[in-house]
């Protein structure tokens, strides 16, 4: 059978750390860090058993912080160009090395990430790590790079604005001024010049707290000054140090990469690079951070990516029905755009970028995504991914520092996460320190995800919209309701669900083309068995007696349908 992939994106530098002081912007040293070790084989065998396939490690490379490692070699940091003490994961520092807060013995690191990736192998599960390939961090300087490898930026021309061959983009004749943000000093110590572009494409010596202006933009190639000129022939040298990362991270024995805004680098460059990876790494995935759907099938092409972030369709729609801004048949229509390529778009509820389901700017309780995650995780055979803490309702309404209040849980400072704190309960890895609530929602999210894997019909089965069969049924709701069906010829599974906070009840008409379209002979008579929640009553139906749904507010149930 076909597994269907199941992806637990973890922070280690939150995940494992058990140190609960949280004072407001503190220091590593006030506030502690997660680390590799933290990652013990208890807890991987848990999430195995939890029916995750993939663990998706965040923050694994060399980012700037504010924390000094001089004394290792490594260059010192620059707080005023740095978002929160702890520092973005994606402002690349060395792509040649780990992030050393990760590590109980600094000058150690690599070994003890590799020593994780070995561990996470062991478990069951395959590892994904970062490849940012946009942007790096203003002050990158590669210590760690292995012989034979230039920097970055080493030979370039800083006299030009462009040049095919440059790694960076320059404003010649222009020092950086870059307004601070709340907290950092109050003059400059960091000098730029001439000043490079920021890597959200702001080509101005004078970016602001809202650019990404702890980062300075890569050149493959592209002139975005004249026209967006393309200059690939001969290669760009960014393109080859490029490649030489990927290849570097994946002799680490990792399995795939998750590509950081791969829309803002040259498709002909992964048409390139992608291929290359592939013949010397046969097995390993590429996943694309994408929002623009125009480009989607371009990204897909023949031996590209793999997957594509399913964010701007499945994901907005999803938030915004469950919020009750819009009806649940708008569902049936953000499916329909991606039609032939939704089983190769990664769902999600919850991301390192998005507010949390349980945040007070979402649902404010994590209980009331199960209808969300029921649909993310069954509609298609595509992969699912779960944020660390989601899966306990963890709320992200701290006041980190940098990071205020806003939904999120911090990428910026040194913090520990209430939930997952509980949860590691001094590295025992069990639920004794939970609520109730909170076991409840981790149970609910184990039985989905593991059902999605037992049951091949969830797994690689074809999808039947019931939308359009009930638009006109007085006894369904197409504003609240949302039901399909997913089969494989052997086996028929119905999935409904309730976006009303209130429960609802309703009949379901399945049209005869939909049993001929998975191959099943109804016989008239038949009865649905619950799957997920099995404390629910088997439905007995007949062609006198249709069968009555009965759905808690904010859930749903998928059913196995048998004839008798």
């Amino acid at each position: 059978m076909k597994e269907k992939l199941f992806i637990y994106q973890l922070f280690p530098r939150l995940f494992g750390n058990r140190n609960g002081t949280n004072r407001h912007n503190g220091s590593l040293r006030e506030n502690g860090c997660g680390k590799f070790n933290d990652i013990s084989p208890t807890i991987l065998k848990q999430l195995r058993k939890s029916g995750y396939t993939h663990i998706w490690y965040i923050g694994i490379p060399a980012h700037a912080s504010s924390t000094d490692y001089t004394e290792y070699g490594i260059p010192v940091q620059y707080p005023e160009i740095i978002k929160g003490k702890a520092g973005s994961p994606y402002a690349i520092r060395d792509y040649y090395d780990v992030d050393p807060d990760l590590a109980e013995e600094v000058a150690l690191r690599m070994e003890e990430f590799e020593a994780l990736v070995e561990r996470t192998h062991q478990a069951g599960l395959k590892v994904i790590t970062d490849f940012v390939p946009n942007h790096v961090a203003r002050n990158y300087r590669s210590v760690s790079r292995p012989p034979g490898i230039g920097e970055l930026g080493e030979n370039d021309d800083d006299a030009v604005a462009f040049s095919p061959q440059n790694n960076f983009y320059y404003l010649p004749g222009h020092s950086l001024k870059m307004e601070l943000s709340p907290g950092k000093k109050s003059r400059f110590t960091y000098g730029e010049k001439p000043a490079k572009a920021t890597g959200n494409d702001c080509f101005t010596h004078t970016p602001t707290v809202y650019d990404w202006y702890e980062t300075v933009k890569l050149n493959y190639g592209v002139d975005y000054l004249n026209g967006m000129q393309e200059y690939f022939e001969p290669l760009p040298d960014t393109w080859i140090k490029m490649r030489d990362i990927l290849l570097f991270w994946a002799s680490k024995q990792i399995d795939g990469f998750r590509c950081d805004m791969a829309e803002m680098v040259p498709l002909p460059f992964w048409q390139w690079v992608i291929p290359q990876v592939r013949e010397r790494y046969p097995g390993i995935i590429f996943l694309a951070e994408i929002y623009h759907p125009s480009l989607y099938r371009d990204f897909l092409g023949n031996r590209l990516f793999d997957y594509l972030y399913d964010k701007v369709g499945l994901y907005d729609v999803l938030h915004e029905v469950s919020c009750g801004y819009k009806p649940s048949s708008e569902i049936t229509f953000s499916l329909n755009h991606v039609g032939d390529i939704q089983h190769r778009m990664l769902t999600f509820m919850e991301n390192h970028d998005e507010q949390r389901i349980a945040s007070g700017f979402f649902l404010k309780e994590g209980e009331k995504g199960k209808a969300a995650m029921i649909v993310t995780c069954t509609v298609n055979s595509n992969p699912v991914m779960v944020y660390n803490g989601q899966e306990l309702g963890e709320r992200g309404m701290d006041n980190e520092g940098f990071s205020g209040v806003n939904g999120r849980t911090t990428i910026f400072d040194y913090w520990s996460v209430d939930t997952l704190r509980r949860w590691h309960n001094n590295g025992k890895w069990n639920d004794l320190l939970l609520t109730s609530r909170e076991k409840e929602l981790q149970l609910f999210y184990r039985r989905l995800i593991t059902l999605c894997n037992q049951e091949e019909a969830l797994s690689s089965g074809l999808f039947y919209d019931l939308m359009p069969a009930n638009y006109e049924n007085p006894d369904f709701d197409s504003a609240k309701l949302f039901a399909y069906l997913r089969g494989n010829g052997n086996d028929l599974l119905l999935i409904i669900v309730n976006f009303d906070p209130s429960p609802r009840e309703c009949t379901l008409h399945i049209p005869q083309h939909a049993y001929s379209f998975f191959g099943t002979e109804e016989s008239g008579e038949g009865k649905l068995t619950p799957l997920l929640q099995k404390e629910n009553e088997t439905l007995l139906f007949s062609y006198d007696f249709p069968y009555r749904i009965q759905l808690a507010g904010l859930s749903g149930e998928i059913y196995r349908i048998t004839f008798l």
